[in-house]
């Protein structure tokens, strides 16, 4: 068993996760420590680091500015929709969210109230989420363009006093105006959020209803507020599973442990180091966005692309090629529907050799299944390991995953290799009676 290896790590993590994730939460930075690691006094509910207090927006902003690192790039937005192209610095970025932030409180927000982003994938949403971490608000992001009964849902249950959104989200070949969606939301959900704030896209002007709506300007336009520090157990967001199986229900995710998971992951899964280019190609508004667009990357030190576009049609199937060539990605993480219609368009590969992909490492997917061709076909194509990985809302961060950073192990196409350190997953048949290596049977 080497020592460090993914065998050596995981076992660590079983046999004594108190002292694994003790070690780990050292990379982040509490403005207390925490009484207990692991706290089991209320069976079988637990909760991780009890009496510790931290901010998840410093740690994802204003550390790396403390320690010298405020020019370094922290968010890129790519938008091949409306063909803009916009860097931020560690330091350009905090500015803006301490701008927002401050323009919450002058409204009112204070710690433990709720914020509904209803945002397009423009620098503005990471913002607003940000913003509400730092003052210690809990946000709710829906996806943006949900039909009007979805975002009332949402709304009715989550009860926000304020709500942050734009003229207009932009697909392909057409605008979507989210206005009519919000108004006719808000009035379903029989809810009245103090404040609407109102972001006006270029392509599509809002009308603003008065005495409710205002302009992202405005808000903007206060004084930088400091970060709060907010108990680990507290919540950082609620994020709605996606109702398929009756009413969407909303996990709540708390900021300490969240935090330090989301860390480990980004050297042990996806091999990274601080300052490389790490790009999730989802949308803000999945567990994806939330977990591997803004919190993990960026309190890691990476580079984190926001991406406006689609993997075809924006205008080619060459469209990832191209934001990893320009901006330097060495990992990409999507979903493998994406890589199915880059291969349906182009199954020949020939978009790739159009790139210089030489920093571009490895490729994970997930999601949904990856079918063992698209995986082969990527992988020969691209002549990286392409790792289908496994995990879900509820979790915040991967199950199942060949851990990179840790030891990579042979890829087995259609397998999500092993359980995460971490996780004790085993196999039942529905009595309740654990199953044998190969046998089919409900996960636990």
């Amino acid at each position: 068993m080497v020592a460090d290896g993914y065998d050596f790590v995981y076992r660590q993590s079983i046999e004594d996760p108190e002292k694994f994730w003790g070690q780990a939460a050292r990379a982040v930075t509490w403005e207390r420590s925490w009484d207990s690691v692991l706290n089991g006094r209320h069976s079988p509910f637990y909760s991780w680091f009890s009496g510790g207090m931290l901010n998840t927006c410093r740690n994802c902003l204003d550390i790396h500015v403390e320690q010298g690192r405020g020019s370094r790039t922290a968010l890129i937005y790519d938008s091949p929709v409306t063909r803009t192209v916009r860097h931020f610095s560690y330091r350009e970025l905090r500015d803006l969210v301490a701008r927002c932030a401050g323009g919450l409180q002058e409204l009112g927000v204070v710690k433990g109230d709720r914020v509904v982003i209803y945002m397009p994938m423009v620098p503005e949403t990471v913002i607003a989420m940000l913003a509400c971490a730092r003052i210690g608000a809990i946000h709710s992001v829906v996806f943006g363009g949900f039909a009007a009964r979805e975002l009332a849902a949402r709304i009715r249950d989550a009860q926000p006093k304020v709500i942050i959104s734009a003229s207009c989200g932009i697909e392909v070949n057409r605008v979507i105006p989210y206005k009519p969606l919000l108004d006719g939301a808000i009035e379903q959900s029989g809810s009245r959020p103090e404040a609407c704030i109102i972001l006006q896209r270029p392509q599509e002007y809002a009308p603003l209803t008065e005495g409710r709506d205002r302009l992202w300007e405005e808000l903007m336009d206060a004084p930088p507020a400091a970060c709060v520090p907010v108990a680990a157990t507290d919540p950082l967001y609620i994020l709605y599973t996606s109702g398929t199986t009756g009413i969407p229900k909303g996990v709540v995710r708390d900021n300490g442990g969240h935090l330090v998971a989301l860390m480990w992951s980004m050297k042990n899964i996806y091999g990274l180091s601080p300052g490389e280019v790490f790009w999730a190609a989802s949308d803000v508004g999945w567990v994806v966005g939330h977990s591997y667009i803004v919190y993990a990357p960026l309190a890691y030190g990476c580079t984190t692309v926001l991406y406006e576009g689609k993997s075809v049609g924006t205008p080619d199937p060459g469209a990832f090629w191209r934001v990893i060539a320009e901006h330097g990605v060495s990992v990409l993480f999507t979903a493998p529907t994406a890589f199915r219609a880059i291969k349906r368009e182009d199954p020949a590969g020939s978009h790739i050799r159009r790139y210089d992909l030489s920093g571009f490492r490895m490729l994970f997917l997930a999601g949904e299944r990856c079918d063992p061709d698209t995986l082969t076909w990527a992988s020969e194509r691209l002549g990286i390991p392409v790792i289908d990985h496994w995990w879900q809302t509820e979790t915040g961060w991967a199950i199942g995953a060949n851990p990179a950073g840790l030891e990579l192990l042979p890829v087995k196409p259609g397998s999500c290799t092993k359980p995460v350190p971490g996780y004790d997953v085993r196999v039942f048949d529905d009595h309740a009676t654990e199953l044998p290596r190969g046998k089919t049977g409900n996960i636990v």
